[in-house]
């Protein structure tokens, strides 16, 4: 039986909850959507936009999930998973498994994603990684 005693109903308009710089990493902006609160911090759904340039990356990682899941929006981003590189484009999803190593390293100007991860309070870890990591491209001029 669905438990409706722990989690309400959300709706979250554009504009009602605004893009932040506080986030995993201070190089991506971060827009909540209203999940998290929600569920009573059992999922968090946000949406995750390139601020800047990629300079170093996120550096290898893994996170304490249960479940995460990406799905690309607007653009491209080059992963590394374990010694896999992997490019996600507007329109893919990617299921990132429990633990699974990895290392986001190139993405382009325009860059969105929606993200959503259990627990919302996800820990990050990082790791030592299996292989090298191509150097991201450059972005274009502005």
């Amino acid at each position: 039986m669905l438990d409706t005693t722990t989690t309400r109903f959300s709706h979250v308009k554009p504009g009602q909850t605004l893009w932040r710089g506080e986030g995993l990493r201070d190089f991506f902006l971060y827009r909540d959507l209203g999940v998290a609160d929600a569920t009573n911090g059992q999922v968090i759904a946000q949406l995750v936009k390139a601020n800047s340039a990629p300079e170093k990356g996120t550096g290898w990682h893994r996170h304490e999930a249960q479940f995460h899941l990406v799905y690309m929006l607007k653009g491209w981003a080059r992963f590394m998973y374990g010694d896999q590189e992997t490019l996600v484009e507007a329109g893919d999803m990617v299921h990132q498994r429990p633990g699974i190593v990895h290392f986001l390293f190139d993405y382009s100007p325009d860059m969105e994603y929606l993200e959503i991860v259990g627990p919302a309070d996800f820990g990050t870890v990082d790791v030592e990684g299996p292989c090298p990591v191509p150097a991201p491209g450059a972005w274009p001029a502005a």
